[in-house]
């Protein structure tokens, strides 16, 4: 049993995915980021950093329990535990692995800071609006270009980079229309008809739905982006 502790945002979304192409037995317990669930120290006994999504899998290397954080590092043990969408050879496995950093280091973070910065900041800081909006604009056209000559991102075969950077792509607030990139557009749209994507959607959308605008009150703020945020690094946590 894998033991997925999420909420649905793109770094969820891509978790939830990859369990149901994969088919794993798993139970999702729900983080509720804007609550705070990703404080408790039960939680942060197996996500040190704070962060959803992370695993607990019952049965790992040895047969005995293993926890994964970061969402990156969870996609790459699942593809590893299943022998799937992570290729074996070396040139092709690194083609997907460059990829998956590519979102990682790239994607994720420009895009979080564009939506950041354009909806939720509370303070409008018209520098850092540009700059966040160029750099998602730019960070489309590098995927519009790669897609123009090739079907998925790496190999041309659907892997554990596409179920990365999909998610991302969900119209947030980044200030990027998709239909400008249209090789982009083609390869998010046949994505989307995945039915491993529409029940990886489905994971927690009762709760929140993918793209849905979190209403955000002075505490939630306080939560993501305040004090508690920058102090959550030095709770102790009990072993």
């Amino acid at each position: 049993m894998i033991h997925c502790y999420s909420w649905p945002t793109p770094n969820g979304i891509k978790i939830h995915t990859m369990l149901e192409e994969t088919r794993l037995d798993y139970k999702v317990t729900g983080i509720d980021i804007t609550r705070g669930d990703q404080f408790k120290p039960s939680f942060l006994k197996f996500s040190p950093n704070n962060k959803m999504p992370a695993i607990i899998d019952d049965k790992g290397p040895g047969n005995k329990p293993i926890a994964v954080f970061e969402s990156g590092a969870i996609l790459m043990y699942l593809a590893e535990k299943t022998g799937k969408f992570l290729p074996k050879r070396a040139r092709d496995r690194y083609e997907v692995i460059q990829w998956l950093m590519f979102q990682m280091g790239g994607v994720g973070p420009m895009l979080g800071q564009a939506n950041f910065f354009r909806k939720y900041c509370p303070e409008k800081i018209p520098y850092a609006i540009k700059r966040y909006t160029n750099e998602a604009s730019r960070l489309y056209n590098v995927l519009d270009q790669r897609l123009k000559t090739h079907e998925y991102l790496a190999n041309d075969k659907y892997s554990i980079a596409d179920m990365a950077v999909w998610p991302w792509i969900i119209p947030y607030f980044q200030g990027v229309k998709l239909g400008d990139y249209k090789h982009l557009q083609r390869w998010y749209l046949e994505i989307e008809k995945r039915p491993a994507v529409q029940r990886g959607l489905l994971v927690l959308a009762d709760r929140q739905a993918p793209g849905e605008e979190i209403k955000m009150d002075n505490s939630i703020k306080e939560r993501l982006y305040g004090k508690t945020q920058r102090d959550a690094g030095k709770r102790r946590v009990a072993s």
